[in-house]
């Protein structure tokens, strides 16, 4: 039988450094490093001058503000010239009124694309999929999200899943489905059979020993 010598596909790891880089982008020469002590969404796109992706920079944009707040910053990326990108942030200005607010890496080598797992060949070979990494403010990568060609992904979910992430970090517990701000957080399950006894009298809202909810203060 003949082998076919391909080359696999590398995919970063959650909770792990996340891979390096140093790549031109709209604003300057942007490094991971630039970013340490702010969380980073780091998300691809297919293409510039594309109806999806014109949807999704402009929503990222309009909501800039509130990752801002969360001390997290946006770096967009596509397997698009630096002049294409330039073109494409006048154009969403112009034809929209919209101003994009976040550098855009220009990686024509696909080596910041390769190295963070976003070229999908059963997708497109010679294109980004709609990958979303979040990056939190020790260049740690949290969490991956991806989303087929065809369909946009959701900014508020991703403005949620930084939240949660956060909140999670800050008070040591963990959120259930579709947690929002205000919302009550679970407590981690115990560890051993005495915490487990104990947990039912800790003043918690408790279904069971392993499931118990509280309110943040």
């Amino acid at each position: 039988m003949e082998h076919i010598n391909e080359t696999p596909t590398v995919m970063p790891r959650l909770n792990e450094r996340a891979p390096a880089f140093k790549a031109n982008t709209t604003h300057g020469v942007k490094t991971l490093d630039d970013y340490q002590g702010k969380w980073l969404v780091l998300f691809s796109h297919p293409a510039d001058f594309t109806p999806v992706c014109t949807t999704e920079f402009m929503a990222f944009a309009k909501r800039a503000g509130e990752f801002k707040a969360l001390n997290t910053e946006l770096l967009g990326l596509s397997i698009d010239s630096h002049f294409a990108h330039l073109a494409w942030v006048r154009n969403i200005r112009e034809k929209f009124g919209v101003e994009i607010p976040f550098p855009i890496i220009a990686d024509l080598d696909m080596k910041v694309a390769k190295s963070y797992g976003m070229i999908h060949p059963g997708a497109a070979d010679t294109s980004a999929v709609r990958a979303t990494f979040i990056i939190d403010d020790k260049g740690v990568l949290r969490a991956m999200v991806y989303y087929p060609m065809t369909n946009g992904r959701s900014i508020d979910e991703i403005l949620r899943l930084v939240t949660a992430l956060q909140t999670s970090d800050a008070e040591g517990v963990a959120t259930p489905e579709g947690w929002r701000p205000g919302d009550k957080v679970i407590v981690p399950p115990p560890a051993t059979a005495d915490a487990a006894e104990q947990r039912l009298n800790e003043g918690h809202e408790c279904t069971d020993w392993y499931f118990c909810k509280k309110a943040l203060a």
